[in-house]
């Protein structure tokens, strides 16, 4: 039986685990007290065991020395940070490297959390090692894990090395970039930030700050949504009336994101007002023009006054791209403000490929993508173009006396403030500007084929599975599959009644594993399943063992 060896290292790793008298400093040969640990590692339990051993490779610290504090310290102490910061850098380093060790949806149960921790704040300082502690023993378990390469639920969030230290730069500066004067820096960065990536997308010069249009950063897509709902209303009142409002119709396709809809309650639209077009299998879930005109006709006949469209690169459920410029064609005809929402496929239109899913969108008014899905720029960072920026300045801007200065009466610069619903706003550039920066057009072209690669792997290794059928072709990295209905007994339909029971049983069996996590969506009836690629860590050996996840499941689910 070898020796168990407890290096010195070993202990400063793992504090909590290792009694100080259990290594010996000179040759690392084995402690005399090593003959307790092995009896007690023979003792141990093997599932008790696993789990002892998962432990300490997931959830120890390094610390290179005992907790140091000073309850009367500065808060911002130049040196404190340093020391603390390279805890926290080291602890997210360990999470990325260990992520897979970890159930991908967490496993914790409503209110675990109120369980653990205390009821009240502490009275006085406690060290960050104390913290960091509890953050792995009580945090991390209720955590799904977003940045695991086996994660494959909703949309990506997925970040990178840039977009994080970009974040930290952003924080530590933590300036308030409300207008220009209040960090010019700030404004400037944003501005340039938002014309590089707008003609990387080969947006039409009239969305770039070149061609009097713009770009401004938002926290999310409601964000952006809302911004440019509001412009396009009031626009619309200084014509009409504001006693108009309750006239205004907005227009949307059923598969349209639900952050239109909150957009549009917030915005004061009637929600009788609110029209989600019908889409059907026959155009693949995307928005007609047909139906749209022929709804607009409707409207108008009685007495109603079209506002908005809100159409779609890349639908939450399936990822169908609307036909924008034959929408935008319809709309022309009526004045209407047209919306382009692209938070998960904007960013694979950097890719030449892809970019003719745009095409059209020089019929827009507006144009919207999240970076902080599929660009590796870490939450929360989407981008909005408009053609008009005054359109939002009017609905959006104030000038209390307290904020005004020679800057802002110039006219020569942004003030960002007046281009959103807050006053306040983070320096979200800086992280987007390191990663175009230290990626590069033609790397991040590069991960982004890649995610689509790996997901059209997975289609295919389903394919060579009878059972399985792709309910709506995949375009980007988004794979919509189920259990097909001829892989179904009669017996076992009958049983289970419908073919949806049976896809809803799979995807719940297979969330309940911890070894992959995917979503569901139901269009048209049918419940599918959702297989996102887009994870930063992903690689294709994940893709193959996925597959054969879904496989097992289903001889499991299928053979009951």
């Amino acid at each position: 039986m070898p020796n168990i060896l407890v290096s010195k290292d070993r202990v400063h790793k793992y504090p909590s685990i290792y009694h100080p008298n259990l290594y010996q400093t000179s040759n690392q040969q084995p402690a005399t007290s090593n003959i307790v640990v092995q009896r007690i590692f023979l003792n141990i339990p093997p599932l008790l065991l696993h789990f002892f051993v998962i432990s300490i490779q997931m959830g120890s610290l390094n610390f290179d020395h005992p907790p140091e504090f000073s309850p009367n310290g500065n808060p911002l102490d130049p040196n404190e940070f340093r020391r603390q910061a390279h805890i926290i850098v080291d602890f997210i380093a360990d999470y990325y490297e260990n992520i897979e060790k970890y159930p991908v949806l967490s496993q914790a149960e409503p209110g675990y959390l109120g369980k653990r921790l205390p009821k009240k704040a502490p009275d006085y300082p406690e060290p960050i090692e104390t913290i960091l502690q509890d953050v792995q023993d009580h945090i991390v378990p209720g955590l799904t894990h977003w940045q695991s390469p086996n994660f494959f639920a909703y949309f990506p969030a997925n970040g990178s090395i840039a977009g994080f230290i970009g974040e930290m730069l952003a924080t530590g500066f933590n300036v308030v970039g409300f207008n220009w004067v209040a960090s010019p820096a700030a404004s400037e960065l944003e501005s340039i930030v938002m014309d590089w990536l707008g003609q990387l997308l080969c947006l039409p010069n009239s969305f770039l700050f070149s061609g009097g249009g713009g770009g401004v950063i938002q926290g999310t897509t409601c964000d952006a949504i809302l911004c440019t709902l509001v412009a396009a209303r009031d626009h619309m009142l200084r014509r009409i009336g504001r006693e108009n409002i309750g006239k205004l119709v907005v227009y949307c396709s059923d598969q349209t994101h639900s952050a239109f809809q909150k957009a549009s309650q917030i915005a004061g639209i009637h929600p009788r007002n609110f029209r989600a077009i019908k889409t059907s299998i026959s155009t693949s879930f995307a928005l007609s023009p047909e139906s749209l005109r022929s709804t607009i006709c409707s409207d108008l006949q009685d007495g109603l006054i079209p506002l908005y469209l809100c159409a779609t690169v890349g639908t939450t459920s399936t990822a169908v791209v609307d036909p924008l410029e034959p929408l935008c064609n319809v709309t022309k005809d009526y004045g209407i403000w047209v919306h382009i929402d692209a938070a998960y496929a904007g960013s694979a239109c950097i890719c030449p490929e892809f970019r003719h899913f745009l095409d059209g969108v020089e019929g827009a008014s507006s144009f919207s993508f999240n970076a902080h899905k599929w660009l590796f720029t870490m939450l929360d960072c989407c981008c909005l173009w408009v053609k008009d920026p005054n359109a939002l300045i009017k609905s959006l801007s104030t000038n209390p006396e307290f904020l005004r200065n020679n800057a802002t009466d110039s006219k020569q610069v942004v003030d960002y403030k007046d281009w959103q619903i807050a006053l306040s706003r983070r320096f979200r550039a800086m992280k987007l500007w390191l990663v175009l920066r230290s990626y590069g057009v033609e790397k991040l072209r590069n991960l982004l084929r890649s995610h689509v690669q790996m997901a059209e792997r997975f289609e295919e290794l389903l394919a060579t599975d009878k059972r399985f059928e792709i309910v709506v072709p995949r375009i980007f990295s988004l794979v919509c599959f189920r259990v097909s209905p001829s892989a179904i007994s009669t017996e076992l339909l009958k049983h289970e009644n419908n073919i949806n029971e049976i896809n809803k049983k799979l995807l719940e069996s297979i969330n309940a594993s911890g070894s992959m996590h995917i979503t569901h969506t139901v269009v048209d009836g049918m419940f599918m399943l959702r297989f996102a690629v887009g994870a930063t860590l992903t690689e294709e050996k994940h893709i193959i063992m996925a597959s054969k996840v879904v496989k097992e499941h289903a001889d499991a689910i299928l053979t009951f």
